[in-house]
C-alpha cells in the first residue's frame, strides 16, 4: 500500500450562504498568485461553485461525492487528481455535518474519508458571542472530525470583530480569519444556486476577493494547518488509458455545462475521444460514434436552441442510424418534443423523447437516487442499476393514453420513495438522474460497446 504526502484542507461551513465558496475562491486565488501549484474539490454533486474554483486557480476542480463514487473509488480520484500539487482546498457542501440519509456525502464525511483538517467557516451577520457557542458545538458533535479552527465571516465593525474574535479566544479555537460584510463580495443567485461563472461579473470580484483573503485570513497559517493531514493509504491501481478507438460528441456550451471532469475522463481511460459541440451555434454534428448531453441551463437559452433546426435534424437522424445517445436533465429537456418556459412559451426542441418539459416556480426533486433499469438500455440491462442525484426545476408530462418507454424506476435515497423515471429506447437513454461514471464505470464501459458497435455499422456503409 502506498502512502500519498498531500498538504490538504476542508473549508466547511455551518449551513449554506456563509460564504464558503466566496472565501475558497478568494484563497485559490491568493495561493495562486504565490506561484503555488493548488487543487480544488467541492463536495457533493454541485456543477456551479467548481466554476468559481477554475476561475480562480485555472484548474479545473473535481467533485468528492460518497453516493456517486464508492469510498475507496473517492480516494484514489483525490490522490489521482491531487498528484503533484503544493496543496488540495476542499470546499463543503451545506453544513459541516449535512448530506445524505445517514451522513452519506457530508462534508464531515469527506473530511474523515480523507483525515483533511477542516476550518468552519461562521456567519457573524446577525450574531455576537453566540458565534462561539456554535463553533464549540460543532466541534464537539463529532470529535472525529479533526476542526483546527475557524474563519468568522460577515462582521459589521471593529467592535463586532473583537467581541467575537474574544469569545473564540476564552474557548481556545484558532481563528484563522475575520471578514468584514461587504455586498462587492456577494456572488448572485438564481433557481439552481449561484448564477454559473460565465454568466456572472464574478472575473471582476475575484480580485476583491483575493484582496481581502490576503488581508483578513491568516493563510500561511491555513498552509500549516493543511501540511499537518497525514499521509494518505492508496491501494488501488491507476488504471492505463487506452487506446483511442471512437469518438464521442459532448454537447458543451453556456446551455449544457454540467459535466464531472473526472467522469468524463472515465471515458476516455475506456478509449473515447471526446469531441465538443454546440447546440446553440453549431450547424452540423461533427463525425462521432455516440453523443452525450448533460444537464445546464438549456430553459435560459430556448429561442436560440429552438431556432437552430439545422442541429436538431441531425440528432433526429443520428438516432434514425441508431447512434448511441445519452441525455440527462437539461439534456432529457433539449431532447423532448417541447420545452416550456417559465413564463408560458412553448419552444420545440428535438422531439426524441415524446413529452414535454415545463418549467416551475419552485424545486421539483433533489436528491441522490438509485435507479433501477426496466429494460435493457444503452447502460445497463434490465435489474442493473445505477447510482446518482436529481436536481431539477422543470417536470416532464407524457401523453396520458401513450405507452411512455420508461426507463428506470427511481428509489429516493432518503424517503425510500419509487417512482418511473427518464426514457429509453433504441439507442438513445434520457433520465433527470445526473451520473458519474467513476461510480458507473460498468455503465460507461457499456455505451462504449455500443458505440464501438454503431462505429463499425457506419464504416460497413459505402
Amino acid at each position: 500500500m502506498n502512502k500519498h504526502e498531500i498538504p490538504r484542507l476542508v473549508i466547511a461551513g455551518t449551513g449554506s450562504g456563509v460564504g464558503k465558496t466566496t472565501i475558497v475562491a478568494g484563497l485559490l486565488a491568493v495561493l495562486k498568485q504565490r506561484g503555488l501549484a493548488v487543487q480544488s474539490y467541492k463536495v457533493g454533486p454541485d456543477y456551479i461553485d467548481p466554476g468559481y474554483h477554475r476561475l480562480a486557480s485555472g484548474k479545473p476542480a473535481h467533485n468528492l461525492d460518497t453516493w456517486l463514487v464508492s469510498a475507496e473509488n473517492l480516494v484514489e480520484l483525490f490522490a489521482t487528481t491531487a498528484k503533484g500539487c503544493d496543496v488540495a482546498i476542499i470546499e463543503g457542501v451545506m453544513g459541516l455535518y449535512d448530506g445524505g440519509r445517514g451522513g452519506i456525502s457530508s462534508t464531515a464525511a469527506i473530511a474523515k474519508q480523507l483525515a483533511a483538517p477542516v476550518i468552519l467557516v461562521l456567519d457573524a451577520k446577525a450574531a455576537g458571542e453566540s458565534i462561539a457557542a456554535t463553533a464549540l458545538g460543532f466541534k464537539a458533535y463529532d470529535t472525529e472530525v479533526n476542526l483546527a479552527g475557524v474563519i468568522v465571516n460577515r462582521l459589521g465593525s471593529s467592535s463586532h470583530k473583537a467581541m467575537v474574535g474574544e469569545a473564540l479566544e476564552r474557548l481556545s479555537i484558532t481563528v484563522f480569519g475575520q471578514l468584514l460584510r461587504t455586498e462587492a463580495l456577494m456572488i448572485k443567485e438564481r433557481h439552481l444556486g449561484l448564477t454559473p461563472v460565465t454568466e456572472s461579473d464574478a472575473a471582476q470580484a475575484l480580485g476583491a476577493m483575493a484582496w481581502q483573503v490576503s488581508r483578513d485570513v491568516a493563510v500561511d497559517k491555513l498552509l500549516e494547518a493543511a501540511r499537518s493531514a497525514p499521509p494518505l493509504p492508496i491501494s488501488k491501481k491507476i488504471a492505463s488509458p487506452k487506446e483511442k478507438s471512437v469518438r464521442i460528441g459532448v454537447a458543451q456550451d453556456e446551455a449544457f455545462s454540467f459535466y464531472y471532469p473526472e467522469s468524463l475522463a472515465v471515458l476516455e481511460t475506456l478509449g473515447a475521444e471526446l469531441v465538443p459541440f454546440s447546440p446553440l451555434g453549431d450547424k452540423a454534428l461533427p463525425v462521432v460514434d455516440g453523443l452525450i448531453f448533460g444537464g445546464g441551463f438549456p430553459e435560459m437559452f430556448l429561442p436560440d436552441l429552438s431556432a437552430n433546426m439545422v442541429i436538431k435534424a441531425a440528432i433526429g437522424r443520428a438516432a434514425q442510424r441508431a447512434m448511441p445517445i445519452y441525455a440527462e436533465c437539461g439534456g432529457l429537456m433539449y431532447l423532448a418534443r417541447q420545452i416550456e418556459s417559465f413564463d408560458g412559451q412553448s419552444f420545440e426542441m428535438v422531439g426524441l423523447v415524446p413529452a414535454v418539459c415545463r418549467m416551475q416556480s419552485r424545486l421539483q426533486t433533489v436528491g441522490y437516487v438509485e435507479a433501477t433499469a426496466l429494460k435493457d438500455n444503452i447502460f445497463c440491462q434490465r435489474g442493473e442499476s445505477l447510482r446518482g442525484h436529481e436536481f431539477h426545476f422543470s417536470s416532464m408530462t407524457v401523453d396520458a393514453d401513450a405507452d411512455f418507454n420508461w426507463a428506470f424506476e427511481f428509489r429516493k435515497l432518503r424517503t425510500g420513495a419509487v417512482y418511473p423515471g427518464g426514457y429509453a429506447a433504441g439507442s438513445v437513454l434520457a433520465s433527470y438522474l445526473h451520473l458519474h461514471f467513476s461510480g458507473n464505470q460498468a455503465a460507461a464501459a457499456r455505451f462504449i460497446a455500443k458505440c464501438k458497435e454503431f462505429q463499425r455499422q457506419r464504416e460497413m456503409i459505402p
